[in-house]
């Protein structure tokens, strides 16, 4: 079966039968999208976007055909897959489902899709630990690509600690602002723009704090990736805490595209999505700081003791 499966992905055979694949169901995606929208299925893409498509297939694709060139011992655990699957899906189900579309029509549901693009989807990916699994199945060019000293040099900049944590509180307030979220809303470049580096961030910095290794070879303690699980929080909390309480429409352009559902005015609309930039957040960074903890007790307790020496009796007091 295994050998089936390396054979489907291509492994044996170069890249050249499931990239087409790939390609081949794309084309198909797009052609009904464009041309038969309504006859596209609830998972299909509503806006199809070769971008978005492209990274989610290829990242499953590279990543299956990862676990089938690992020994079997030293493949990821059950759990480890499927976090990452449900990360991959959770993305795509808010970025290529008519999800999107909701999203663009109502306040709270546009948070809920940020929230998960930028908390939970990565959250479950960085959780999976898959990026050894995904560099096996990439192609040989793109895996010395990305080894390559400038892009290992940029990654090691953003995931300074003090500037991760900056930038993933900074954008999600920065999108925020309501003249740019208006802007974002209206120019669909700038959407785009807005999307991907929820995500990207997301991943930068969930990848940081839930690396279960010690240091090194992590870039960082055990108690500071607590510190930076936690210390995210408080900014998100004050930001939804005056989103919720706001008295005037701060997000004006729900209003001017038609809101989805009617009878949830502006101010309604806004306090949900307050909420949701309140509480989901809040409940991720405690969770995030759990399974901090718990990758430390393992280490803790994986971790041998030194060996103590008797003390010599001319040594003791008394």
């Amino acid at each position: 079966m295994e050998r089936d499966l390396e054979q489907f992905l291509g492994v044996a055979h170069g890249h050249k039968t499931w990239l087409a694949g790939v390609l081949a169901l794309g084309a198909l995606l797009y052609w009904v999208s464009e041309f038969h929208p309504t006859a596209m299925p609830v998972w299909a893409p509503w806006d199809f976007s070769w971008l978005e498509y492209l990274a989610t297939a290829l990242a499953l694709v590279w990543f299956l055909r990862g676990l089938a060139r690992t020994p079997t011992q030293a493949r990821l655990s059950t759990g480890r897959r499927v976090a990452f699957l449900l990360g991959i899906i959770a993305l795509y189900a808010v970025t290529q489902t008519r999800f999107d579309y909701m999203a663009q029509h109502m306040f709270f549901m546009n948070r809920i899709q940020h929230v998960v693009m930028h908390h939970i989807g990565p959250f479950l990916i960085a959780l999976g630990c898959a990026g050894k699994t995904i560099n096996q199945g990439m192609p040989r060019w793109l895996r010395q690509l990305l080894a390559r000293r400038p892009v290992e040099s940029v990654i090691r900049v953003l995931q300074q600690p003090a500037l991760a944590a900056f930038l993933f509180v900074g954008l999600f307030y920065f999108w925020l602002i309501p003249p740019i979220h208006f802007r974002a809303m209206i120019d669909h470049r700038l959407y785009a723009v807005m999307n991907w580096s929820m995500v990207l961030d997301g991943i930068l910095f969930w990848s940081l704090v839930l690396d279960p290794r010690p240091k090194p070879p992590a870039r960082i303690s055990f108690g500071t990736r607590i510190a930076l699980s936690i210390g995210v929080m408080f900014p998100q909390i004050i930001l939804g805490a005056l989103i919720t309480f706001s008295t005037r429409d701060l997000y004006p352009f729900y209003d001017l595209c038609g809101r989805l559902f009617p009878s949830i005015g502006a101010l309604e609309d806004q306090l949900i999505g307050g909420i949701v930039i309140w509480i989901p957040p809040s409940m991720m960074s405690v969770i995030g700081a759990l399974v901090v903890l718990r990758a430390f007790q393992v280490y803790d307790e994986s971790t041998p003791e030194e060996p103590t020496h008797d003390i010599p009796a001319s040594l003791t007091v008394g």
